[in-house]
C-alpha cells in the first residue's frame, strides 16, 4: 500500500488544482501539473537557517535536473516562517542565495503564504488571495520556462488584473467554498 500524501502537501495540491488551475490564476501551471513536472517538498525545517540550507539543496537539484523531469519545485514549510513579515524578510535571503549560487537569470523564487499581503493593501483585501497558499511555500521556477510561458501568453500583464477581477467576483465566501469543495 502506498504511503499517504502528508496533509500539507495534499492541501497544497488541492489549492493548486482548485484555485491556481481551477480559477486559471496562473495560466502556466496546468501544463506542468498535467505533465507531472512539479516537485513537492515537505520541509521539516524549524528555523530560517535550516530552510535556507534546504532551499540551496533544492535550487541545486532543480539546476541539475532536466526540465522534462522537474520543471518547478514547491517547498512547503509549515513549521517555520508562519508570520508573513518574517517570511517576507526571508525572501531577501532567498534572493541572495540564488545570486550567491550564480543562478540569477536561471532560477527564481516566488512566494506564497497563508497571510500574503500586497504592499499597500488591507489584510482582508480579496486580491491577496492570488498569493495565499494553505502553508508558507517557496516556489522555485526556471527563468527560461517563465520566459517561454510569458511569450506564449498574448498579454501577460493582464493576468494580474484578470485575477483580481476573478477574485472580486468570487468574494471571500466563494473563495472559502471553492477551497472547501473536494476535488
Amino acid at each position: 500500500m502506498p504511503n499517504p500524501t502528508p496533509e500539507p502537501i495534499a492541501a497544497t495540491q488541492h489549492w493548486l488544482q482548485r484555485a491556481v488551475i481551477g480559477l486559471n490564476l496562473c495560466p502556466f501551471a496546468k501544463a506542468v501539473v498535467a505533465k507531472q513536472q512539479v516537485r513537492y517538498v515537505l520541509s521539516d525545517a524549524t528555523t530560517p537557517e535550516q530552510l535556507l540550507q534546504q532551499l540551496g539543496e533544492e535550487l541545486a537539484l532543480l539546476r541539475d535536473t532536466p526540465a522534462e523531469q522537474i520543471d518547478t519545485t514547491l517547498i512547503v514549510h509549515p513549521q517555520v516562517l508562519a508570520d508573513f513579515l518574517d517570511y517576507n524578510d526571508f525572501l531577501d535571503l532567498a534572493d541572495g542565495l540564488v545570486e550567491s549560487m550564480a543562478l540569477d537569470g536561471v532560477l527564481q523564487v516566488a512566494s506564497f503564504h497563508p497571510q500574503y499581503q500586497f504592499a499597500g493593501s488591507e489584510p482582508d483585501d480579496i486580491a491577496n488571495h492570488t498569493n495565499r497558499s494553505p502553508y508558507p511555500t517557496l516556489h522555485l521556477l526556471r527563468e527560461d520556462s517563465v520566459a517561454r510561458a510569458v511569450d506564449a501568453f498574448p498579454d501577460p500583464d493582464a493576468i494580474i488584473e484578470r485575477n483580481i477581477d476573478t477574485l472580486t467576483r468570487l468574494g471571500h465566501d466563494g473563495w472559502r467554498r471553492l477551497l472547501a469543495a473536494d476535488d
